[in-house]
């Protein structure tokens, strides 16, 4: 597979560009115990666990040799890349590819020196949840000049943390005994830290756990800061499931960065970053040295359904000025918020283009046919069509530019269209959507997307200059995001929710961008098909593997929402009921108001009704009298 690897880069390489290639075994690594209170199987790469982090520049191509080394098939998404017109390089399986076999290399070339992408990113796992068991890093990219004046720089890594495996609670989770969709609530909280490419250690005189011993986590680790000195704190949630409010006691913290995108700095007392965002803040250090303190990072348990007793959602780290200091922990705060990304300001200008299409997505669970509860979006469950959706792009030549050959969850989008997607959230929880492949400018919320009353719902406005871009936003119940996105990026990209429990029962779509185009530039390497073909799965047609815009037989669908309403039988079956109970009133109210017969009207009408069911039950053959033989 390396001549593939060496063709892509190219065509992917300038001549100035630096190959940075880095080799991951994928490989289950036994009894981690990062949290201290259980060990477990997990997916780390190398045979150690946590992931290496990942450290780049613009100028940088990166080629990761990804091999397959566990029992299922498995993936590596960069989550945030653009991945511009190689859709195939995205990671995401049963939409760019169809997941590497056990055994198996996939070469990923991620083309950072032509994407004009810096800031701070992750990689993950996007097959099977395998990223709840471990397989997930962080990613800095590192322009030639920052944006922002700073001396140092850490990254912070949040994620949630589960003592049993991701098969064990997904069976737990889709089933008939859940039908109200409670997700699995983590067992802990994970904080550790990373610099220039390499994880910090724990603090010195602290006994962990041998297998994740070279890093600290939670208590155990710490960043080490020097008086005076301004620091860049960049922080991912890698969590499965759990949001985070973050903060550090006695100091000030300044928003420079979200999700890869520089901003005018905005001083804030409080982070609340959902699943797969990231932030930069600056905190300079004080002064004086007589004391550490503590940095704190707490799940938002009101995504919870329940809180169990076992589960600490408050994990603490520290920064230390002097070992030999105490610790100094404030506690909790008053009152949790979020941050108001849509005041975010890019130092980069893009101003508002005005839409020429909008698609309305309102999310929805449901209780379905076969007992279990399945999230939607307008009424339809996501299922992975048993073609790579950018293969079926590349394979339908016309019939690529139809929606309805791709699946029910689907939409094709001209080149450079500008489209809204308005992202309407009728669950009760909240919930972080993240599009592959762009970076979606914010025009506007709504906090009652149901509402008349504009002070809830807003217009847009449409003149604004420069809205915040980023590439993952969290919507709460009830509430409405307007997302743009200008399709300049042909392929096929999806969109979906990043609680994986969510989008593991159907809360996705995806986005089949400027077919025609797309298969103009098709660069999809031999490999791609040969490892396809091993898992058993078709490379071309439509998403059930036929050459045709409509036949889709064969195709997974469902399950479908319960259908409790009024039927054909039911209206029947109510009309007889209601029939009945009125000409029984009025009898009632016939003899009430005097009404009578004579005894023999009474058995001669007798008579008459004994005759009448003797005459039906000789018609269906339930009594006796003359039969045919």
């Amino acid at each position: 597979m390396k001549w593939s690897a060496l063709a892509l880069l190219s065509t992917a390489s300038p001549a100035l560009a630096a190959v940075r290639e880095i080799w991951w075994n994928i490989t289950y690594v036994q009894d981690a115990n990062p949290d201290g209170l259980q060990p477990r199987r997990v997916i780390g790469v190398n045979g150690t666990w946590p992931p290496p982090p990942i450290d780049v520049t613009t100028d940088d191509v990166l080629l990761v040799h990804a091999t397959n080394s566990i029992d299922q098939p498995s993936s590596l998404h960069h989550h945030g890349m653009f991945f511009n017109s190689t859709s195939w390089m995205d990671g995401a399986v049963g939409v760019s590819q169809c997941g590497i076999p056990p055994g198996q290399t996939f070469d990923y070339v991620v083309p950072i020196n032509s994407s004009g992408q810096w800031g701070t990113y992750w990689v993950h796992s996007h097959a099977g949840g395998q990223y709840v068991d471990g397989l997930r890093a962080p990613v800095v990219i590192h322009p030639p000049k920052e944006a922002h004046a700073y001396d140092e720089e850490y990254t912070i890594v949040l994620g949630d943390w589960y003592h049993d495996e991701h098969s064990v609670l997904l069976d737990q989770f889709v089933n008939i005994a859940n039908p109200g969709g409670a997700e699995p609530v983590p067992d802990s909280a994970l904080i550790y830290f990373a610099q220039n490419g390499t994880y910090l250690g724990p603090k010195a005189g602290t006994n962990p756990d041998p297998v994740t011993g070279a890093v600290g986590f939670n208590e155990n680790a710490t960043l080490p800061f020097q008086p005076g000195k301004t620091y860049r704190l960049r922080i991912v949630n890698t969590s499965a499931f759990a949001a985070f409010f973050f903060w550090i006691d006695g100091h000030d913290m300044r928003i420079i960065e979200a999700d890869g995108t520089d901003v005018q700095e905005s001083p804030i007392d409080l982070i609340s970053i959902t699943v797969a965002q990231r932030y930069s803040v600056l905190v300079t250090a004080r002064n004086d040295t007589n004391a550490n303190w503590a940095i704190h990072a707490n799940m938002d348990t009101d995504m919870f359904d329940t809180v169990p007793d076992t589960l600490n959602p408050n994990v603490t780290s520290s920064i230390t000025y002097d070992a030999s200091a105490p610790l100094t922990d404030l506690g909790t705060v008053d009152a949790y918020h979020d941050v108001d990304d849509l005041a975010l300001v890019p130092i980069d200008v893009e101003p508002l283009p005005p839409a020429q299409r909008t698609i309305e997505l309102e999310v929805s669970f449901d209780t379905m046919q076969d007992g279990t509860n399945h999230a939607m979006f307008n009424g339809i469950t996501y299922n992975s069509p048993l073609v790579p959706a950018i293969m079926s792009e590349m394979s339908l030549g016309q019939n690529a530019t139809i929606a309805s050959a791709y699946g029910p969850t689907s939409f094709v989008v001209d080149h450079l269209t500008v489209f809204d997607i308005v992202l309407k959230n009728g669950d009760a929880g909240k919930h972080p959507f993240h599009l592959h492949g762009h970076k979606m400018q914010l025009v506007g919320r709504a906090q009652d997307y149901t509402s008349d009353d504009p002070a809830l719902n807003p217009p847009l406005n449409n003149s604004q200059p420069n809205p915040m871009r980023r590439d993952t936003v969290q919507v709460p119940s009830m509430n409405s995001v307007t997302l743009r996105v200008i399709a300049d990026n042909p392929g096929v990209w999806f969109f979906h929710c990043h609680i994986e429990w969510h989008l593991e029962v159907g809360l996705a779509v995806t986005f089949v961008e400027a077919p025609l185009i797309a298969q103009q530039r098709d660069g999809i390497p031999q490999f791609m098909f040969d490892q396809c073909s091993a898992l058993g799965m078709p490379t071309s047609g439509n998403a059930a593997g036929h050459a045709s815009a409509t036949d889709l037989s064969g195709l997974p669908l469902g399950p479908f929402p319960q259908n409790n309403g009024w039927h054909a039988k039911g209206i029947g079956a109510m009309f007889g009921c209601v029939l009945t109970a009125t000409i029984g009133m009025a009898s009632v109210t016939w003899y009430a108001l005097g009404g009578h017969i004579s005894e023999e009207e009474m058995e001669h009408e007798a008579r008459e009704h004994q005759e009448a069911k003797e005459r039906r039950g000789r018609f269906f053959g339930l009594i006796g009298g003359k039969k045919d033989l």
